[in-house]
Order: C-alpha cells, then sequence, then structure tokens
C-alpha cells in the first residue's frame, strides 16, 4: 500500500473514530438529559456504574466470541487508572453540584492546559507555537459563549481542583496504558470497565444520596424511565469505546481541544429542539471564535509533526537514519494527528 493510500486510509479512520466520539457522546447528553431533567432520575454516579456494568458485559461476549484476545494489564497499574477515572467521575459531579455553571465550564477550560503541562512533562513533548495559539483561541471562544456567571467557594475549588487533575491523568493513561502495553480498546476496557462497575456501583448509591438526599432504591421506576435507562447504558458503551478509540489515535490533548466541538454542537441542538431563547450575539461570536481556532489547531498539527509537537530523541548517539526510524514508528504507533 503506497503512502497516499495508507494517508487516506488513515484519514478516514480518524474521521471516523471522531464521528462515532461526537454522536455518542451529545447523544448520551440528550438521553441524560431527559433522563433526570424529565423522569427525575438524578443518580449520576450510579447511573455511571451501571453505564460501565453495560460496557463490561458486552466485553465479557466480545471475548467468548473470540473477538477479544487474551492481553495483560498489571495490577498497579489498573488499580491507578481506576483511581483516576473515579476520582473524575466524582469530582465532576460535585463540582457541577458545589460551583456555578460558569466556573465549573472554567474548570473544563483548564483541563486542555493541564493535559499539555503532563504531556511536556510525562512525554518531554513540546508544541509548536501554531499549537499553542490555536489552543488558546479555542479557549477562549469556548469560554465566550459557554461562561456566564462565575462564582466560587473552598469546598467547590477543591472539588474543580480534584476534577481537573483526575480527568486530565484518567486520559493520559488511556493512552499511555494502550501504547505501554500494546492493547486496543476493547481490550483495554475488558481490563478496566469491570473494575469500574463495581467500584461505582458500591459507593454510588451513598454518594448520590449524599449529592440528592434522594435514594437509588425509592426511586419510583417507570416503563418509560427504565427505558431511558437501558437507552443510556447501550449508548454508554459506544461513548465508551470511542472515547478511548480517539485518546489512542489521537492524544488526550487533541481529544480536549476537539471535544469542546461537541460543546458548541449541543448547544446548537439545544437551540434547535429547545428554542432561540440562549441565542445571543456573544454565543454566537464564541461559537464562531472556537470553530476557527479548531480548524487552526487541525491545520497546525498537519503543518507540523504529528500532534503538533516533536519528541526529543530517546537516544542521544543514534544515526540520523536510526533517529528518522524510530520517530516514523513513533508517528505509526501514536497515530497522533
Amino acid at each position: 500500500m503506497s503512502s497516499a493510500n495508507k494517508a487516506d486510509r488513515k484519514a478516514a479512520i480518524d474521521a471516523a473514530s471522531w464521528m462515532f466520539n461526537v454522536v455518542t457522546s451529545v447523544g448520551i447528553i440528550l438521553v441524560n438529559k431527559a433522563l433526570m431533567a424529565t423522569y427525575g432520575f438524578s443518580f449520576a454516579t450510579t447511573l455511571t456504574g451501571l453505564h460501565f456494568a453495560t460496557t463490561t458485559l458486552l466485553t465479557v461476549i466480545l471475548r467468548w466470541l473470540g473477538y477479544i484476545q487474551a492481553s495483560h494489564l498489571p495490577l498497579p497499574e489498573l488499580l491507578k487508572f481506576v483511581l483516576f477515572a473515579n476520582f473524575s467521575i466524582v469530582g465532576m459531579n460535585v463540582s457541577l453540584m458545589w460551583n456555578s455553571v460558569g466556573f465549573y465550564q472554567i474548570a473544563k477550560l483548564s483541563m486542555i492546559p493541564v493535559s499539555c503541562f503532563l504531556e511536556v512533562v510525562l512525554d518531554k513533548v513540546r508544541y509548536s507555537r501554531d499549537t499553542k495559539l490555536s489552543i488558546a483561541v479555542v479557549l477562549l471562544g469556548v469560554a465566550v459563549c459557554t461562561v456566564t456567571d462565575v462564582s466560587v467557594n473552598a469546598k467547590g475549588f477543591i472539588a474543580a481542583v480534584v476534577a481537573i487533575w483526575s480527568t486530565s491523568l484518567q486520559q493520559y493513561y488511556v493512552h499511555f496504558l494502550q501504547q505501554r502495553y500494546s492493547l486496543g480498546s476493547f481490550n483495554l476496557l475488558g481490563h478496566t470497565a469491570p473494575a469500574q462497575a463495581v467500584s461505582l456501583l458500591l459507593v454510588g448509591p451513598f454518594l448520590d444520596y449524599w449529592l440528592t438526599e434522594k435514594r437509588v432504591d425509592a426511586y419510583a421506576y417507570s416503563f418509560t424511565s427504565v427505558l431511558f435507562i437501558i437507552l443510556s447504558c447501550t449508548i454508554a458503551v459506544g461513548t465508551n469505546l470511542s472515547q478511548f478509540i480517539c485518546i489512542g489515535r489521537f492524544t488526550a490533548v487533541s481529544f480536549q481541544v476537539l471535544g469542546h466541538m461537541k460543546t458548541i454542537l449541543v448547544l446548537i441542538l439545544g437551540f434547535i429542539f429547545f428554542g432561540k431563547e440562549g441565542l445571543n450575539l456573544q454565543v454566537v461570536v464564541g461559537m464562531i471564535i472556537a470553530v476557527a481556532g479548531m480548524i487552526w489547531y487541525g491545520n497546525a498539527k498537519a503543518s507540523s509533526r504529528p500532534g503538533a509537537k516533536e519528541r526529543r530523541s530517546l537516544s542521544m548517539n543514534g544515526n540520523k537514519t536510526q533517529k528518522h526510524d524510530v520517530l516514523s514508528q513513533s508517528i505509526e504507533v501514536d497515530d497522533k494527528v
């Protein structure tokens, strides 16, 4: 296969992976919004536990059918990942409850520079000037169209810090584990989903009661609400898988930057389905700035090295050919466009 064909095939797979993530992420947001706002099922942590239980069931079935091969992930690595992931889920839920929507959005935006910091420190990565500027433009655009009232208190600030760092570490770790142990997306899910399902289903009901003062076992389940719960769990399988696929193919930073396209899409769909009350000049200008920044980010990545960054050579004694080969292999493995 020629290099041009390989590049075209990779671009098509990258686009399909990203669209898969966008569709499932936006879908689960809309379903969960209906489930919580319309049917009063406000048990977010327990619901996430059910998501991972459903994902675990699918991985078990696929392994039984032979579609997932046996793989190894050391227990200490698994425990670290589950710790980061669960703190991310709990931290985001608590941050949303204790902080204003404006500060919550600022916390989410802060994950991009934190993810950049992790890659610089842990992967010895350096970013091009265009990449830095394009990220700043994306942050500015999303901030303009989503950040409104900004108020914070001490416990809300602590919850936000926990949410920011745990989420950034979890997303970094997805890419790290896939590359370090040659794990496919389903293989990694097969290792992590059961542990997350068990831990969240054990902790979730108590945490949800603390946050909402409502018991999940006392909820008035109806046929429609159960149907929405099942639908949410089904879509969540795709969301979990697509997140692992995207972070494996790109990086945690790219996933965060492009992820704000979902924020813009959710706003647009909200205006379409729920009226245009929130559509004003500020929001429109913010959307335009954010989209322009994302386009600039994509061009910066395409015109420089994959991920718009250059890895330092692992060996300073190798010749130029060896260095070129190492970089080429890193590009093919990391798939950082």
